[in-house]
């Protein structure tokens, strides 16, 4: 299987480290928790945060894009989520905001509150990837854009796409039940309950659950990044709206722990799921492209 070379290892480090150095370390002050523990979250950035946050989004990609060529547009939209990973790794977990919420109503507000984060997280992901594309059209020339080549029938782009995304989602919910665990105790109504993740069990989890998922619909569906990185966030939505319906929530509220989860996916907060989602399902796409060259070259 074909290796990367050392300049495209450097144009990683380098696209990646401009996200680190713009958003994770420079912006850090503006998306601080006001508690010591807590997760990042939105709310912390409030209206002049969140517009300086877009304005760094777009510039990481697009500086990326340049220290990145002549692979900007593939290697330059690691800057965003790169940057937005310090910040996951830098704040704390689900489990502590569900500990300054112990009662049942505060907890169902809470989990409302969270499903609709990632979509604020991939638009900040989304923001970088159009610096990105900004970057090439002022190298290449206004048809840069769509010099792609596109399948005929619009039919058929719109149903690859659609099982794409439902696979994606699909593959990263079972991949992160497996593998975004901690510790378990078994529930005779629950089956069984597992506690808050290490920040590195969640990080592997992700990216590996997303890195599989990109793969699979590249290799099988010629699909690309897109649809897995939109699933990251719909998958937390999707997790949370079955475990608020479900008597989970309440049964975990009277019998265990603020730091116990019937549903791994649960611990995981959205800026962790949109950040590393978004990295894994890029490396497992061109896991998928360098798979399918050894089959073909190889076999």
């Amino acid at each position: 299987m074909v290796e990367l070379s050392l300049s495209v290892k450097l144009r990683i480090a380098a696209a990646a480290g401009v996200g680190v150095v713009l958003i994770g370390i420079l912006a850090w002050p503006l998306a601080e928790p006001s508690e010591p523990f807590g997760p990042v979250r939105p709310g912390n950035l409030a209206l002049g945060g969140t517009a300086v946050l877009a304005v760094l989004a777009f510039l990481s990609g697009l500086i990326g894009y340049f220290v990145s060529w002549p692979h900007g547009r593939e290697i330059g939209i690691l800057a965003v989520p790169s940057g937005l990973t310090i910040w996951a790794i830098r704040s704390g977990n689900i489990a502590s905001l569900m500990q300054l919420e112990p009662a049942l109503e505060q907890r169902r507000a809470l989990l409302a509150a969270l499903r609709w984060e990632p979509l604020f997280w991939l638009a900040i992901v989304g923001i970088g990837f159009a610096g990105v594309l900004c970057g090439r059209r002022i190298r290449c020339g206004p048809g840069a854009a769509g010099a792609e080549n596109k399948p005929k029938s619009k039919s058929n782009i719109y149903l690859n796409a659609a099982i794409a995304l439902v696979a994606s989602v699909l593959i990263a919910q079972v991949c992160l039940g497996r593998l975004a665990q901690d510790i378990q105790f078994s529930d005779n109504r629950l089956g069984s309950v597992t506690g808050q993740p290490a920040m590195g069990q969640i990080v592997f989890g992700v990216l590996v659950a997303f890195g599989l998922a990109a793969f699979v619909v590249k290799s099988f569906l010629n699909a690309g990044y897109l649809w897995p990185i939109i699933a990251s966030a719909l998958v937390t939505a999707f997790s949370i709206m079955s475990y608020v319906k479900q008597d989970a929530l309440k049964r975990l509220v009277q019998y265990w722990p603020a730091v116990f989860f019937s549903n791994p996916i649960i611990s995981i907060s959205p800026l962790e799921m949109v950040a590393l989602g978004t990295l894994g399902s890029i490396a497992g796409y061109w896991m998928g492209i360098r798979y399918d060259f050894w089959r073909k070259h190889e076999i």
